[in-house]
């Protein structure tokens, strides 16, 4: 069962701004075991409910400073047949790794949305919606959203309870913790008390007296029904990606005014992709919370990352909620280029003064929220050190500012976009367009991305990194 909650914890986010993060969590009723749990700062997105189908399939890593008596080796299963199964789970945390046969959500927007059920076709589960208006369908997730307030939430600094006799005074003042912070004591105490907190529905058929803790559930599940690994990739977290079909043309690729560019496109400008049922639109894959780069699935298969041509000018990711902030700031443009140009500088101007602390209180809340913070605070724990450095670097060796990198040649002219030139014509004189492409070029649309095909590896917030995992195993 799969469901989102807004956590009764006030956190600290970027900029002194405090709030309250939303909670998805993963929990497989068989074993009450939470597989995966995972904070936003603002609302949660498709990719993120896809990327937690992912996170339930793979071996969850010790954190720097957890004790060893964490780790899976010492938890209530066989661990030495386990481990002859999958080598990632030497080293790994005491929680299950399952892949379910059925996730069980409500109708919100999030998991009806194509991105998740998408994801979900791809890893192989089926989806069941549970009955409208009825809350009881989902009652062990809801208990376990009680659970996880009355066992951790209520103990922590700057805890909101449910209503103002349990409060107290001025929340937001008690607040202490940051939001990767929260994370990484939310997984802690997944892994040593939920996981090993005996619990009342569980019960083995050979001891019915005997109360079962989730990790001892599922080794006795696992010693019946036998454990299957699922190896993931980067790859593989790329396929779950949102797509969207656009016209691969002389510009590159238009995604809601921005172009991507990269001299892989080069023999397919102007072309049809073999997809013959988009109308010649070839497959791109986006992440709406780090829009500096997008994946097309070229002839041969394989995704191919195409960066965004003014990724230079970002010093920080950001995702489509600032985007489109940004939209409604700056006027619009009869010309494209002018236009993205426009929305360039604005994007660059809003992220100096994000850092400088230099914003209004309207932007000072959307980039805390939806701006990834490239450093953390020097109390910030190191858990997210290698998730927010990879994030702040991920770019790629091709200069995306130069419009000449897609065709090879040197970097010193000025790219085409900062000035507005239209390219007409290629290099050996030809015209570049073609009847349909000329159509498709840029079916620009104000439609947030997330109702374009869901909401994207990692992301607004650097919490959990699905090419990161991957990585490390």
């Amino acid at each position: 069962m799969l469901d989102t909650t807004r956590l009764d914890i006030m956190v600290v986010f970027d900029q002194g701004v405090v709030g309250r993060p939303e909670l998805t969590i993963a929990l497989d009723v068989a074993t009450r075991s939470i597989l995966a749990a995972v904070l936003r700062p603002a609302s949660t997105k498709a990719v993120d409910a896809a990327l937690l189908l992912a996170e339930m399939a793979v071996p969850h890593p010790m954190r720097p400073g957890w004790p060893k008596v964490l780790e899976l080796s010492h938890a209530a299963v066989p661990y030495e047949r386990l481990l002859a199964l999958d080598a990632r789970l030497e080293g790994a945390a005491a929680r299950p790794v399952i892949v379910p046969e059925t996730v069980v959500v409500d109708r919100g927007k999030v998991f009806v949305s194509e991105a998740f059920l998408a994801a979900c076709e791809t890893l192989g589960v089926s989806v069941q919606s549970a009955p409208p208006r009825q809350p009881a369908a989902k009652g062990p997730v809801e208990r376990t959203f009680g659970s996880i307030n009355t066992l951790l939430c209520q103990y922590v600094a700057g805890y909101t309870g449910s209503h103002v006799t349990r409060r107290g005074r001025d929340v937001a003042s008690q607040a202490r913790w940051t939001l990767p912070q929260l994370q990484d004591l939310l997984d802690e105490w997944i892994t040593t008390g939920w996981q090993n907190r005996p619990h009342e529905g569980l019960r083995h058929p050979m001891m019915p007296r005997a109360c079962l803790s989730p990790n001892e559930m599922w080794g006795a599940l696992v010693a019946a029904c036998g454990y299957l690994p699922v190896p993931l990739t980067g790859d593989d977290y790329t396929e779950l990606l949102p797509v969207v079909w656009k016209a691969v043309t002389d510009r590159g690729i238009r995604v809601d005014h921005r172009t991507y560019d990269h001299a892989a496109l080069n023999p397919h400008r102007g072309h049809p992709s073999p997809v013959t049922a988009q109308s010649g639109k070839w497959e791109v894959h986006h992440n709406p919370h780090d829009l500096r780069q997008v994946w097309i699935r070229l002839p041969d298969g394989k995704l191919t990352e195409i960066p965004w041509i003014h990724r230079d000018h970002a010093s920080s990711p950001f995702n489509d909620h600032i985007w489109q902030y940004l939209k409604t700031q700056v006027a619009r443009r009869p010309d494209r280029d002018h236009y993205e140009a426009a929305l360039v500088r604005a994007l660059d101007d809003l992220l100096l003064r994000a850092r400088t602390a230099n914003t209004n209180s309207n932007e000072r809340s959307r980039t805390a929220r939806h701006i990834t913070a490239t450093a953390r605070p020097a109390d910030a724990l190191d858990t997210t050190t290698a998730i927010a450095t990879m994030e702040a670097g991920a770019a790629s060796g091709t200069d995306p500012g130069r419009r000449d990198a897609r065709r090879g040649e040197g970097l010193g002219s000025v790219p085409r976009q900062a000035v507005g030139v239209r390219e007409s014509e290629r290099d050996d004189g030809s015209s570049p367009w073609q009847p349909w492409a000329e159509s498709l070029d840029d079916e620009e649309t104000d439609t947030d991305m997330d109702e374009l095909g869901g909401a994207g590896p990692e992301t607004g917030f650097p919490l959990y990194n699905a090419r990161l995992e991957a990585e490390q195993w």
